[in-house]
């Protein structure tokens, strides 16, 4: 029987070393290393390890832990992929929506928690789509600047413009 921080230790090397994708996967590694432990346990570490999951060429998805997305690894890639799965941004009031392709949103709002930006309140992400909500008085456009720890070219992403196209589209 493990220790509940042997085990956590055991999972973070895992997901680390290996390119794991889903909670049964964990648990079969979990297994071959001598630990047992059950899928209620395994997803309360997940969620404990603030563990997320990001699309995978080669296996549809991968678990990562948070410091592997600020490329703090010894594979730098890993931010640069989620970053560059951004689409746009957009603001109104003292909130920023970002959008990014399906399955990265979760990602990204977890990169700017983990920054633990003094203006940002909070953050909700979902899978496409991270609202992040600004303190009084800060002005999210000159915020924007900030995001560059994140993704070096991030106020291309923003096209003030954006919602007067998007009127002209045709309706189907």
């Amino acid at each position: 029987m493990s220790s509940k921080s042997e085990r956590l230790d055991v999972i973070r090397n895992l997901i680390n070393s290996e390119q794991i994708s889903s909670q049964e996967e964990l648990l079969t590694w979990l297994k071959r290393v001598g630990i047992e432990a059950t899928q209620s346990t395994l997803s309360r570490d997940i969620k404990e390890l603030k563990v997320v999951k990001v699309p995978d060429p080669v296996k549809g998805y991968q678990y990562l832990l948070p410091e592997r997305l600020h490329g703090n690894s010894s594979e730098g890639k890993v931010s640069a992929s989620v970053a560059d799965n951004l689409r746009y941004i957009d603001f109104s009031g003292n909130m920023m929506v970002v959008r990014t392709k399906a399955a990265y949103g979760r990602a990204f709002g977890m990169m700017i928690d983990n920054v633990n930006y003094d203006e940002v309140l909070g953050t909700v992400a979902g899978d496409d789509t991270i609202f992040v909500l600004f303190d009084e008085g800060v002005n999210p456009l000159e915020f924007l600047h900030k995001l560059d720890t994140i993704h070096p070219n991030i106020k291309r992403l923003y096209d003030p413009n954006r919602r007067k196209h998007a009127a002209k589209l045709p309706v189907l």
